[in-house]
């Protein structure tokens, strides 16, 4: 038991640090780790869904003692994403597992290939579409990646800090701090709520992730102020494709 401990604190650690460096991916690691020590699948997604909101809680004490929130942005964010988080939790049931992880995964890896084929994309902010126009078409594709977060395990963090990026015209560090702050906190604690009242949480090896993934958001976060646009571009890039391999990996077996 305290050998499991000890592991799941580092996974944890490595898996949050490089989620809030990168917008999102925690679940690569995080996710089968748990599996792997021992936990059916929906009991270690509920477990791993609560622990992935102390991210948010880590990353946020950091980010917002930087003060770069919007407030019309933070409502779209929820306005926009929380109704296609619980329409998502509700279809996902009627879509066969398999084709879900192909699609997505396809989806994943080709986020990370447009950065890398964009190479200054996200490294300065360009603040645009911040009308009445630009806010309805975001809260769309905030809605829309909101359903992917209802119905799928991980990853979608992702999506959230490209099409801020792409959309609204931020840098990379900029649109990691709202990620791991709305996404984080707000989606991941409405999942977690509901998985808690479907599913089983394994409440014994929640403190160990917990304070594994709070250290890890305060850690990316500081990194991500420090060390700037240049290394979350990075990190976003190699989290994003091996999300995505991960995603078919899982389709295959």
């Amino acid at each position: 038991m305290i050998f499991d401990q000890i592991l799941l604190f580092f996974v944890s650690l490595v898996a949050n640090t490089l989620s809030s460096l990168a917008g999102g991916g925690a679940g690569l690691l995080q996710l089968p780790a748990i599996i792997f020590l021992g936990l059916p699948f929906s009991v270690a997604l509920a477990t791993h869904k609560v622990a992935s909101v102390a991210l948010g809680v880590g990353a946020s004490i950091k980010h917002l003692k930087h003060g770069q929130f919007a407030p019309a942005l933070v409502l779209i964010m929820i306005v926009g994403a929380l109704p296609g988080v619980i329409l998502g939790a509700n279809v996902i049931v009627n879509i066969p597992p398999v084709v879900s992880l192909w699609a997505l995964g396809g989806l994943t890896i080709a986020l990370g290939l447009y950065s890398i084929f964009k190479p200054d994309l996200g490294k300065t902010d360009e603040l645009k579409n911040l009308n009445m126009r630009g806010y309805i078409i975001g809260s769309v594709g905030l809605f829309i990646i909101g359903f992917l977060n209802g119905s799928l395990t991980s990853g979608t963090g992702l999506f959230v800090t490209m099409w801020l990026i792409h959309w609204f015209g931020m840098g990379y560090g900029r649109a990691v701090s709202y990620t791991l702050v709305m996404v984080g906190i707000l989606w991941n604690g409405t999942g977690a709520i509901t998985l808690g009242l479907i599913s089983q949480i394994q409440w014994d090896w929640l403190p160990a992730l917990i304070l594994g993934s709070l250290l890890g958001g305060y850690l990316g976060a500081y990194l991500v102020i420090a060390k700037g646009n240049c290394l979350v571009k990075r990190c976003f890039e190699v989290l994003t494709i091996l999300s995505g391999l991960s995603l078919w990996f899982k389709a295959i077996w």
